[in-house]
């Protein structure tokens, strides 16, 4: 008997749970009809795959730097906190993701200019948000033209698939240290806020 009414306890759970999936279903593919995938088989260019990719990053970074209050752009992990002797402040890994995207985005057609005194001079949080907003122009720029013609051609610095892949890769991992900055200071990072 006992087993009677396990088995009868488990098999209604099991049903619950297949119930509810059923009926969540029809809400996640009403959620994703505005920003569904193309179908299996289509062709996706090069500029509108790394366009999405950059897109989705670019609002996690830019969200993050505008999160940390300006009072604290100075902030660097206290070496009481382990061994952060010497790392950059908050400000500091903002310009350098600048001054990177401007590297790795750059129109291969025309030469690097090297503007890296003009970023690392930028004080206020106002001009390096400004700053890193354009670099990040200048990155769907970059985006926009790439080709599946021209996407694994070299260039003086690269294929721009390559340069592309490395850009976006350079900057998601000052993301991840830059959120450590955010929590030390009691701030939740806007992409992690909707996730409690």
């Amino acid at each position: 008997m006992r087993l009677r009414i396990r088995l009868a306890s488990v098999f209604a759970t099991a049903l619950c749970g297949c119930c509810l999936l059923v009926a969540a279903a029809p809400l996640g593919f009403a959620q994703a009809a505005p920003t569904a995938a193309p179908t299996p088989g289509t062709v996706v260019s090069p500029s509108a795959t790394y366009e999405k990719l950059l897109s989705g990053m670019e609002k996690e970074f830019v969200d993050l730097a505008e999160a940390m209050p300006a009072e604290k752009y100075d902030f660097a992990p206290p070496v009481s906190f382990g061994d952060f002797k010497g790392v950059r402040t908050f400000a500091q890994q903002v310009k350098h993701v600048a001054v990177a995207n401007e590297y790795y985005f750059h129109d291969p057609a025309t030469p690097l200019v090297d503007n890296r005194a003009e970023i690392e001079g930028l004080k206020t949080k106002a001009e390096i948000v400004k700053e890193l907003k354009d670099s990040f122009g200048e990155a769907h720029k970059y985006v926009a033209a790439i080709t599946a013609e021209n996407a694994f051609v070299m260039t003086q610095s690269g294929t721009r698939a390559g340069m592309t892949a490395f850009g976006i890769a350079h900057f998601m991992d000052h993301y991840g240290q830059l959120v450590e900055y955010l929590r030390m200071n009691g701030i939740v990072p806007p992409a992690s806020r909707g996730a409690r």
